[in-house]
């Protein structure tokens, strides 16, 4: 069984958000603008995604 992934691409700064949004991204792996990485569909990373959604552009990989 393999497991359902998505691809998370930043496409805002993080400078001047909160520190728990900081978090999220970072946890999820994005470095920078533009940045996009791959991560299982979790609730733990859906949480994440949904949180800092305003930043982020996610795709069915």
């Amino acid at each position: 069984m393999t497991q359902k992934k998505v691809k998370v691409t930043l496409l805002k700064s993080t400078s001047g958000r909160l520190k728990s949004h900081k978090a999220c991204v970072a946890g999820l792996g994005l470095r920078r603008i533009r940045h996009s990485v791959e991560v299982i569909d979790t609730p733990e990373n859906r949480g994440m995604i949904n949180k800092v959604s305003y930043l982020l552009k996610v795709e069915e990989a």
